[in-house]
C-alpha cells in the first residue's frame, strides 16, 4: 500500500490528498497540520470584516454547508487529517517524516513513499517598536477577522490603519469604510498597488478611493507603534495617526525552511524549487501552494506568486501525478482582480515595467470606453492598457481599471496570454455581444485596435 504524507492542510495539501484519493484508492494518506483549522477561505476574511459574510464558520463549508473538518474528511475522502501536528523533520534517508503533537507534546514518525509540502507562507512581520503590542493584527487567520469585526461591532474601533496599499489593504480599506470606520492606508512606495499596476493606471485609483473617504498615505515609511499594552498610534516619518487596530498588510514570505533543512532546494525566490511537475530536487517529494515557486508563463521567470487559486491548481496537479499520470503545470500570469468600493481593478501577465527590465521590444495602449453601449442603464468606463511585444505582435500584458465590467475583460485576457494570443488574436474572437453586456466591439478588441494603429504608422 502506498504510503503518501502530506504536510499542510489549506488549500494545496488538502487538494492534493482529495486528487490522490481518486486517483489511487488504495493509498493511505495522513494529513499533518500544525493548526486546528483546516482548508478555510482565508480570501473572504476582508468581505467578513465588511459585514458581506455572516458568519466566519462559513470558510470552513463546503458550498452545500458541511464543514470541513477533520471528521468530515475521514468520512467523505478517506484522508486521515491530524490537526495540532508540527512537523519538525523531514528525514530524507529512511522517507520519514518526525512530528510532534502540539498537545500533548508526543512525537511520532510518519514514514512515507510520497511526500507533499504544503506549508504555505507567513505575513511578514517588521521589527519595528511597538509591533507586540495588543490590536496589531498580521489578518493571516481568522481570528483576526474575529477579532477586528467584533471591535467594529462593539464600537471599540474608530480608526484604523492599514499598512500597505497592495490587495489584502486595499480590500481591508474597503471594509474598514463600509462599516463607518475612518480609515488610512499607509504605503512606502509611491503608488498603491505598486507590485502589479504602473503608475499612470494605478493614479486614478488611488484618486477614486480617496474620493470616497480612504486616507492614502503614499511614500511614507512607518517608524513605531506607541501605546501601553494596546496599540493607540502609528508613527510614520511624517506624522502620528491615532489607530484603535492596525492591520500588516505588507507581503508573505514562503515557509520554505523545513524543506531547506532537509537538503532541499530552494529557488531564487525564497521559495521550494519545483519543476513543470511539481516534484521538488528529491523525486519523491512535491510541494505547492504558497510555498513553491512558480514560473511566469509570459517572460519564463522564477516568480513567487502566492495566490489561493493557484494553491488549489497545485494540488490537482500534484495529486494527478502521485497517482501515475504526467500532468505538467504550465505557470501563472500573476493575475489579479480587486474591488475597492464600486470600483474594479485587474492585471495580467507583464506591466510596461516589467517588460522593460525584461528588454522587450514593446508598445502600449491605453484606450478608456463604456463597458456596455452609452444608452444601456448601468454602463460604466473601464480602462483597458495593453502591453504588446512590437514585432511578434504578442499581447505581453493587460491592466484594466474601472466602474464597469472589468473581471469580465481580464479573463479574457488571461486566457488569450496562456494561448500567447496576438493583437489580431484579440480583434477576431468571437466575442459575446448584447447590449447588456457589451458593446458591439468590447473593449479588450479596442485596445489591440489602437495597438495595430500604432504599429502601422
Amino acid at each position: 500500500m502506498q504510503k503518501i504524507v502530506v504536510i499542510g492542510a489549506v488549500a494545496a495539501g488538502l487538494k492534493s490528498a482529495a486528487k490522490i484519493r481518486r486517483e489511487v484508492p488504495e493509498a493511505e494518506i495522513i494529513v499533518l497540520e500544525k493548526g486546528s483549522l483546516i482548508s478555510y477561505g482565508a480570501c473572504g476574511m476582508p468581505f467578513y470584516v465588511g459585514g458581506l459574510i455572516a458568519d466566519v464558520s462559513d470558510f470552513v463549508k463546503t458550498s452545500s454547508g458541511a464543514l470541513r473538518n477533520p471528521e468530515f474528511f475521514k468520512a467523505d475522502k478517506n484522508v486521515d487529517v491530524r490537526i495540532r501536528m508540527l512537523v519538525t523533520a523531514i528525514n530524507r534517508g529512511d522517507k520519514t517524516v518526525s512530528a510532534r503533537s502540539l498537545e500533548t507534546g508526543e512525537e511520532t514518525v510518519f514514514p512515507y513513499d510520497k511526500l507533499i509540502i504544503a506549508t504555505g507562507a507567513t505575513p511578514v512581520k517588521p521589527p519595528l517598536p511597538g509591533i507586540e503590542l495588543s490590536g496589531i493584527h498580521q489578518f493571516w487567520h481568522p481570528d483576526d477577522a474575529v477579532a477586528i469585526r467584533s471591535g467594529i461591532d462593539s464600537r471599540q474601533i474608530k480608526n484604523a490603519v492599514v499598512i500597505g496599499a497592495g490587495l489584502v489593504g486595499m480590500e481591508m480599506a474597503e471594509a474598514f469604510k463600509i462599516r463607518g470606520v475612518k480609515v488610512t492606508v499607509i504605503e512606502m512606495q509611491e503608488q498603491v498597488f505598486p507590485a502589479f499596476l504602473d503608475p499612470e493606471v494605478a493614479g486614478p485609483v488611488a484618486k477614486y478611493a480617496l474620493a470616497n473617504g480612504i486616507t492614502l498615505l503614499l511614500g511614507e515609511k512607518v517608524e513605531r507603534f506607541d501605546g501601553e499594552g494596546t496599540v493607540t498610534a502609528v508613527v510614520t516619518n511624517k506624522r502620528v495617526i491615532p489607530a484603535d487596530v492596525v492591520v500588516l498588510a505588507i507581503g508573505v514570505r514562503p515557509n520554505s525552511e523545513l524543506a531547506k533543512t532537509a537538503g532541499l532546494v530552494i529557488g531564487p525566490t525564497g521559495a521550494i524549487a519545483v519543476n513543470e511537475y511539481l516534484a521538488t530536487s528529491d523525486p519523491d517529494i512535491y510541494a505547492g501552494g504558497d510555498c513553491a515557486e512558480n514560473t511566469n508563463i509570459i517572460s519564463g521567470k522564477k516568480v513567487f506568486a502566492p495566490m489561493g487559486s493557484t494553491a488549489n491548481k497545485h494540488g490537482r496537479v500534484i495529486g494527478e501525478n502521485i497517482g501515475g499520470n504526467r500532468v505538467k503545470f504550465r505557470g501563472v500570469l500573476n493575475t489579479v482582480a480587486v474591488r475597492i468600493l464600486d470600483f474594479h481593478v485587474g492585471k495580467t501577465g507583464l506591466t510596461e515595467r516589467e517588460a522593460k527590465e525584461l528588454g522587450y521590444r514593446y508598445v502600449t495602449a491605453t484606450v478608456a470606453a463604456p463597458d456596455k453601449p452609452h444608452y444601456m442603464p448601468g454602463s460604466k468606463s473601464i480602462t483597458v492598457k495593453l502591453v504588446v511585444e512590437a514585432d511578434s505582435r504578442k499581447v505581453l500584458g493587460a491592466q484594466i481599471f474601472g466602474e464597469g465590467d472589468v473581471a469580465k475583460r481580464i479573463d479574457v485576457m488571461a486566457a488569450a496570454l496562456t494561448m500567447a494570443a496576438t493583437i489580431d488574436d484579440l480583434f477576431d474572437m468571437d466575442l459575446a455581444y448584447a447590449p447588456p453586456y457589451s458593446s458591439p466591439i468590447d473593449n479588450v478588441a479596442i485596445a489591440a485596435n489602437a495597438v495595430m494603429n500604432k504599429l502601422s504608422r
